[in-house]
C-alpha cells in the first residue's frame, strides 16, 4: 500500500515515517479510559467512539493525517467504586501523554490533536495540549469528539430526543447509539434502562450537568453518589440510525477541522521584554527564537 494512503501511524515503517514527516499531516491522538457504562455497555466505550470516528476520518484523508493508537487508560477515580473501572493518577497521565506529543514533536511532526473520548480527562488533556504547545515547537489542540456535533448548530436540535439536561450524559443517548453503531455486537441490549442524575433533580441554577453544557459551578464527586447504575442520561432513546448519523457528522466535522488545520500558519510569539531575560525560562518552556518574532 503507498504511504500516502496509510493514515494508521503504527504501520508505518521508519522510512516511511520520513515520508510522512514531509507531508506535515495532522497526528491525532485517541484518548479514553476503561470505565464502566452502566449495565448495557462495554467499559471500552470512551476509547471505542473516539478511535471510530478518528479512523473514519483518517480513511477519508489519509495524505493529510494519521491516527495514532489508542491511550487507554485515564484519569476516573471517581468512579471507582463501580467494579471494572482502571484509573491513572492525574500527573501519571499527564506525564505519559505528554511523552507522547514530545516524541511526535521531536521527530517533526508539528500538529498534534488530542481526541478525548472521556469527560473528566478533560483539566488533564486542557493541561498537556497547553504544556505541548509552551515546551516542544509543535502545536497542540484538545478536543472532545462530542464537541464534534456541536459545530453544525442544526445537527443536534435534529438529531437529539432526550431532555435537556441531562439525557445525554454517560452511557446516555448519544454514546449509546454510537456504540451500537459502531460494535452493536456487544451491547446488552435487554439492560439498557434510563438513569438519573440526582442533583439535576434539584433544579439549581448552579449546578447541573449535560454532555453538551453544564451549570456554572463545576461539581464532580463520587459517581456513586448520584447515579445508582454508573448509567444517567435517556439510553432508551439511543439507536443505531442515530449512532451512524452521529458517527458521519463527526467524521465529517474532523475531516474539515484537520483539512482546514493542517497548512494553518503558526501565530508567531513575539517576547516584549525591553531588556531580554537573562536566564531560561522556569517550568522547561521553549526560548523564543527570532523566527517566531522573538527579540533574541
Amino acid at each position: 500500500m503507498p504511504v500516502p494512503n496509510e493514515y494508521r501511524y503504527e504501520k508505518l515503517t521508519w522510512p516511511e515515517v520520513n515520508e510522512a514527516i514531509a507531508r506535515s499531516p495532522v497526528c491525532v491522538l485517541p484518548i479514553g479510559c476503561v470505565e464502566q457504562h452502566g449495565p448495557h455497555l462495554p467499559l471500552d466505550v470512551d476509547v471505542i467512539c473516539p478511535k471510530g470516528i478518528a479512523d473514519g476520518a483518517g480513511r477519508e484523508i489519509p495524505e493529510r493525517m494519521l491516527v495514532l493508537p489508542p491511550v487507554w487508560y485515564g484519569y476516573t477515580a471517581h468512579v471507582m467504586d463501580f467494579p471494572g473501572t482502571i484509573n491513572v493518577h492525574h500527573t501519571t497521565m499527564m506525564e505519559s501523554v505528554l511523552d507522547i506529543t514530545r516524541s511526535l514533536a521531536y521527530h517533526g511532526f508539528k500538529k498534534i490533536l488530542l481526541l478525548n473520548g472521556h469527560g473528566s480527562n478533560t483539566p488533564v488533556l486542557d493541561l498537556v495540549a497547553r504544556r505541548t504547545n509552551l515546551e516542544t515547537d509543535a502545536e497542540c489542540a484538545f478536543l472532545s469528539w462530542w464537541g464534534l456535533l456541536t459545530v453544525d448548530k442544526d445537527f443536534l436540535p435534529s438529531w437529539r430526543e432526550s431532555k435537556f439536561p441531562g439525557g445525554c450524559a454517560h452511557a446516555c443517548e448519544l454514546e449509546t447509539s454510537l456504540y451500537i453503531y459502531l460494535d452493536g455486537g456487544n451491547v446488552r441490549r435487554n439492560l439498557i434502562r434510563d438513569g438519573t442524575i440526582k442533583f439535576n433533580e434539584e433544579n439549581s441554577p448552579f449546578m447541573w450537568l449535560d454532555l453538551f453544557a453544564s451549570g456554572p459551578m463545576s461539581f464532580i464527586p463520587w459517581t456513586s453518589a448520584y447515579s445508582e447504575t454508573g448509567a444517567f442520561g435517556e439510553p432508551e432513546k439511543a439507536t443505531e440510525a442515530k449512532g451512524e448519523r452521529a458517527y458521519l457528522e463527526a467524521v465529517k466535522q474532523l475531516v474539515t477541522l484537520v483539512t482546514w488545520w493542517k497548512d494553518r500558519p503558526r501565530d508567531a510569539r513575539n517576547d516584549r521584554h525591553r531588556v531580554p531575560p537573562t536566564m531560561p525560562m522556569p517550568w522547561g518552556q521553549r526560548s523564543v527564537s527570532k523566527s517566531e518574532g522573538g527579540a533574541r
